[in-house]
């Protein structure tokens, strides 16, 4: 058995040995010796890169934990802080809007970060020193998690431009405080594993929460001139988690929101669940709140303020969803084709006609096999659907809750169909609308 493992483990080592040597040879015929921080970072590179190198090994396995218990919610002192985050139990997915110099969609915040607070509100930060990496993307990369390095250069920004020293900060400040992301916590530990955890979760997280569409589905729109209470914006976003956020503003203007959660086991693999702020406390004024466009425009001296009530239209509810028409997806930037008959996912073949109905402030869909209906998490369209679902439109995209996201496991390929969900799974696509 020890041989068998040792025929696979042996090539990464043997890689990590072969730079040793390059940089003794290095350093012998060199007269000119490369600083510390210049060899700590090609080390901190190809170390990882040699690990996971041989599609083998993906790194070791996360703490497995029985029957955790849910963090800031217990009585009493939890050794194992591998399965129970302590003392950072609340943790805050946190979202910049960035309009002045505007950082990423237009249509979208951004992530902030994942903040391991005290259940008080405190926190500590900067909770390892060896930790500190400085070489975010290299990591990311040499784990293949090249999808998630994609999707960080679109959706999380530094407003300065300097992206990864914007990671780096994260990580340091924030993600050595989380005790469950302890190197010790794994089995099989492979160097810098937990730093990919830290920015998979980070990126989970963000994308159940799609604050523009939250706010959108109650009137609150980016304006020069309109201006909102904070008491409706704190609702927009209370709706769809059933929980409050804290808000903050800079000079008046909405610009970071704050979601928090308590955990039940690790970060890694456990349950994620909102709760309302643990003593953080948001900063926004009670009314004239801005909500600036991301142009870099700045603010006009005459504002009115709304009360986020949706803005009377002259088009049907729930447009552009009205009458006949098909439900084409995308997913990564792209249209692959579309929802059919029976709420399902299809890249190939023909897209099915649903009708559009308005019914109260939003719509109706049914196909060919009957009414429309988000039933235990999933879109189902059949004759067995008594009451169909009343989605709504945001920005053209089908919304379900406020939200545009659903999700499946997987891209569908040839004549496999994707089952669509409301809840948070691997793959996240949006539905739009396109008239017969």
């Amino acid at each position: 058995m020890a041989d068998h493992v040792y025929k696979y483990v042996q090539p990464a080592f043997s890689s990590i040995a072969n730079l040793q040597n390059q940089i003794l040879d290095f350093v012998d015929m060199s007269s000119s010796f490369p600083s510390f921080r210049q060899l700590s970072k090609a080390v901190s590179a190809a170390v990882p890169a040699a690990l996971f190198a041989s599609g083998v090994a993906r790194g070791g396995s996360p703490p497995s934990c029985s029957n955790p218990q849910l963090s800031c919610q217990n009585t009493t002192v939890v050794t194992d802080t591998c399965c129970f985050n302590a003392p950072g139990g609340q943790l805050l997915q946190t979202q910049f809007w960035d309009y002045n110099p505007p950082t990423g969609p237009s249509d979208h915040w951004t992530v902030h970060g994942l903040w391991p607070d005290h259940c008080d509100g405190t926190f500590d930060q900067y909770c390892d020193p060896n930790r500190q990496y400085t070489n975010i993307s290299s990591i990311i990369s040499a784990a293949g998690r090249t999808d998630l390095l994609d999707y960080m250069n679109t959706y999380w920004k530094d407003y300065q431009g300097n992206d990864e020293s914007f990671w780096e900060h994260e990580w340091g400040k924030h993600g050595t405080c989380i005790s469950t992301l302890e190197p010790s916590c794994y089995t099989n530990y492979v160097p810098q594993q937990e730093v990919v955890d830290y920015f998979q979760k980070v990126v989970d997280l963000f994308k159940t929460l799609d604050s523009y569409a939250f706010l959108s589905a109650a009137g609150i729109v980016p304006s020069t001139t309109q201006t909102y209470t904070s008491a409706d914006i704190q609702a927009a976003l209370a709706k769809p988690r059933g929980v409050q956020v804290a808000i903050q503003c800079a000079s008046g203007a909405l610009d970071e929101i704050w979601y928090f959660y308590d955990v039940q086991g690790s970060v890694q693999t456990g349950t994620f669940v909102p709760t309302d702020p643990d003593g953080s406390k948001s900063s926004c004024p009670a009314t004239g709140v801005k909500y600036l466009p991301k142009t870099g425009t700045p603010p006009s001296t005459t504002m009115t303020t709304s009360t986020g009530t949706p803005p009377t239209s002259t088009s049907t509810p729930g447009s552009p969803f009205s009458g006949k028409g098909t439900l084409p997806v995308t997913t990564n930037g792209k249209v692959d084709g579309c929802i059919i008959s029976g709420g399902t996912w299809y890249t190939t073949g023909t897209c099915a006609t649903f009708t559009a109905t308005a019914s109260g402030s939003g719509f109706t869909l049914t196909s060919s096999k009957g009414k429309c209906a988000v039933s235990n998490n999933i879109l189902t369209c059949a004759s067995s659907v008594t009451a169909a679902t009343v989605f709504s439109a945001v920005n053209g995209k089908l919304a379900y809750n406020g939200s545009t996201n659903f999700y499946t496991g997987s891209v569908p390929t040839g004549s496999t169909q994707a089952s669509v969900s409301v809840a948070q799974q691997a793959t996240t696509l949006t539905i739009g609308w396109t008239a017969s």
